[in-house]
């Protein structure tokens, strides 16, 4: 009987003198140490807490031949298994290469450009990426790419925090010098020890059933109640409701289906027979030809007509609020909650990857608070 390795060793990816290696974490074992020391021109990083050697395919093929049967190699780290990003149209940033820039402005490698292109990212993470990098490279105009380092990155952080950005922007600012040198230039996780901000933790902004009602009956036409009705029925985003085409729309089988939402990802959410009918008569009167609402030229609707409708409606309701059309998805999934709704579904209908985003709505809905009574209603105040 073969006896299976109870120790473990970690891969991880470093760079130390501007030399690729590979990084051997793991916990002090006399039987570990003895293979490791055996290992080619083996060294220790008292930085990173681990050792290491050089990064090339026969030191690797080393580590898995020596370890064979004396330790599991865990080597989630050094070959992240990271799903493709698909998208049916392929993404082109050829206008960020055709734009006149001063002489004196850093644009962004072409090197970037073609990766996000290979990689099919969406073009609004493409654009965001691109301008944070170039507002990133230009901060440190004077210093080769391959130069900088954790600290100016930190340095670079800290300016950011100095300047009140907020937590999303400098993450995004993160992810866009991460890509650069981990995904572009494929070096090793070289600035993982940099600080990310701690994420602030804001409860979504809900609306009631009611005030849902008013704003819909308060629309001016037939073609604007179907969007505020479609956005909050179905907890579309505004982007995913614009995007949508006739073809989308299935009322054999009462759903919608949702193309390149959030992350690329496709799902199904729920078509409203209500809202339905609605649509019906919105499809005679407006006939739109691609897709579902359309501007007065064609083509997509705009996303501001469609944040004005939903404000003037409100206005009109007699709704103080500030309304947004994010709140309208993030009343249908409180209030599907607030109906008994098992969570795991209203994730599905959202297009959550994991239930602790869906969770977040665990914090608004308030039909275990209603039951509660407050002490104050034991005094006699009469």
């Amino acid at each position: 009987m073969i006896q299976q390795p109870n120790h473990t060793i970690t891969l991880k990816h470093l760079l130390i003198k501007n030399e690729k290696q590979i990084g051997i974490k793991f916990y002090p074992n006399k039987v570990i140490q003895s293979v490791i020391k055996g290992l080619p021109e083996i060294a220790w990083s008292n930085k990173f807490g681990m050792a290491y050697i050089k990064n090339n395919p026969k030191n690797l093929t080393s580590i898995f031949e020596d370890f064979k049967g004396i330790a599991w190699i865990n080597c989630a780290h050094f070959f992240p298994n990271q799903k493709a990003k698909t998208n049916n149209s392929p993404v082109s940033v050829n206008d960020f290469r055709k734009r006149k820039m001063p002489a004196t402005f850093r644009v962004c490698p072409e090197t970037y450009l073609q990766k996000l292109e290979l990689k099919q990212y969406s073009i609004n993470t493409a654009k965001t990426y691109i301008h944070l990098f170039e507002v990133f490279i230009n901060y440190y105009k004077e210093k080769a790419l391959n130069c900088i380092d954790e600290n100016d990155i930190r340095a670079y952080m800290q300016l950011l925090v100095q300047q009140q950005k907020s937590h999303s922007y400098i993450n995004q600012m993160i992810n866009s010098i991460k890509f650069y040198y981990e995904v572009v230039m494929e070096m090793p996780n070289r600035f993982y020890s940099v600080e990310r901000p701690i994420k602030s933790e804001q409860l979504p902004k809900v609306i009631s059933l009611e005030e849902v009602q008013s704003i819909i009956k308060n629309t001016n036409n037939i073609k604007h109640k179907c969007i505020v009705s479609l956005m909050y029925s179905a907890g579309l985003r505004r982007s995913e409701l614009l995007n949508l085409k006739l073809e989308d729309i299935d009322s054999k089988r009462m759903v919608i289906t949702v193309k390149h939402g959030k992350g690329n990802k496709d799902r199904l959410t729920i078509l409203s027979p209500t809202v339905l009918k609605d649509l019906r008569k919105y499809y005679k009167e407006w006939q739109p030809k691609i897709y579902l609402f359309e501007g007065q030229k064609g083509g997509k609707y705009s996303a501001q007509s469609t944040l004005q409708i939903i404000k003037k409606a409100a206005k009109k309701a007699g709704i103080i609020k500030n309304i947004t059309p994010h709140m309208l998805r993030h009343s249908f999934a409180t209030h599907l909650l607030e109906n008994g709704t098992d969570l795991r579904y209203i994730q599905v209908l959202l297009g959550h990857s994991s239930t602790r985003t869906t969770e977040i709505y665990t914090r608004v809905a308030i039909n275990n608070i209603k039951t509660i009574k407050s002490p104050i209603e034991m005094l006699n105040l009469s």
